[in-house]
């Protein structure tokens, strides 16, 4: 009877406590619980759980966790089973109510999730994602000066990014939503990859919206330019000086006689006008005709009479013309 109770209560023992002691260290955490905001959650009210990629569980599911052969860092697939959306998160604490999650809102907005909804949470494993390109749905991100230093600092929130999902970040006072257009992960397609602790590129595709500006289209005379010639006011004309002829008449200014960007045949014309002109007059003599000297005789020019010679000569004429005296008469 004893023994027989003895082995009965050690039958019944093992029965109870053998699965916990022989638990599959390859089962993996899944369980269903109902979903809220974090701006819900009691609490100090903190805009990086809102504006990043981490929930809150409860702390049943930290004991849970704990006896399961589950990595670090924690990763979890998010299930909307009513429409089968799904998205992946990091856990930032265990300190919500039990049989709550609190998610951030662009999360519950992808998953088309409401207040009090059930949501799948699985653990899962991601691979260290190499790439990832993400499109801005407003062209308002443009005006930040440095996107790549904000979103560098954004990312340190996130340790997953799914592809399709529309997260959303805070910067200078303002929500900026962003779309998750491709991640890879060693050059490979995947739909989640793990952002923690790993070098990342990111490519931009242009906001969502942006018309990129329509430049006026240039002519080919356009684009050549050509410098137009400037018209001198003041100017520099050649010949301005004043000369001398050797008759010792005047002669006129360049510019009555032919400006000087005329032909040099019209300025000769001009001058055969004033030799005729001066041939006419008697009182002046005419100006010497061309040479056409034979074959093997040289000229070496006309005599160089200088002006007002002439007057010279006659006030020379005029000089000392009346009879001197002699102290002493002429002897005949």
């Amino acid at each position: 009877m004893y023994a027989g109770a003895g082995f009965d209560e050690f039958e019944h023992l093992e029965q109870a406590y053998m699965p916990m002691l022989h638990h599959n260290p390859n089962t993996s955490f899944s369980e269903m619980y109902r979903c809220y905001p974090v701006v819900m959650m009691q609490g100090n009210e903190r805009e990086n759980i809102n504006y990043g990629g981490k929930i809150i569980l409860p702390p049943t599911a930290l004991a849970k966790l704990a006896g399961l052969n589950i990595e670090y860092p924690m990763l979890f697939e998010l299930r909307n089973t009513s429409n089968q959306r799904y998205s992946h998160a990091g856990v930032l604490e265990f300190i919500a109510q039990e049989g709550h999650v609190y998610l951030p809102y662009w999360m519950m907005q992808t998953l088309s999730l409401t207040e009090g909804d059930l949501i799948e949470i699985k653990s899962t494993t991601l691979s260290l994602g190499t790439f990832v390109k993400i499109q801005p749905q407003s062209p308002d991100f443009l005006d930040i000066n440095d996107p790549k230093a904000v979103l560098e600092n954004a990312f340190r929130n996130f340790s997953t990014l799914t592809r399709g999902d529309v997260i959303q970040i805070f910067y200078n006072e303002k929500v900026y939503e962003i779309l998750v257009m491709e991640v890879k992960s060693n050059n490979t397609s995947s739909n989640g990859i793990s952002i923690v602790e790993t070098d990342l590129e990111v490519d931009f595709a242009p906001p969502a919206g942006y018309v990129e500006p329509q430049q006026p289209k240039q002519s080919m005379a356009s684009k050549i330019k050509l410098e137009e010639p400037i018209a001198d006011t003041k100017g520099f004309s050649a010949f301005q000086g004043s000369g001398q002829r050797l008759n010792g008449k005047t002669v006129k200014s360049p510019s009555s006689i032919a400006s000087s960007s005329k032909s040099s045949s019209t300025f000769s014309s001009k001058l055969e006008e004033e030799t005729n002109e001066n041939g006419k007059n008697d009182d002046t003599p005419n100006i010497p005709a061309p040479l056409n000297l034979p074959f093997g005789k040289l000229f070496f020019g006309y005599k160089v009479v200088p002006v007002g010679a002439n007057k010279q000569v006659e006030n020379e004429s005029t000089s000392f013309k009346g009879e001197g005296q002699r102290l002493r008469p002429k002897k005949k």
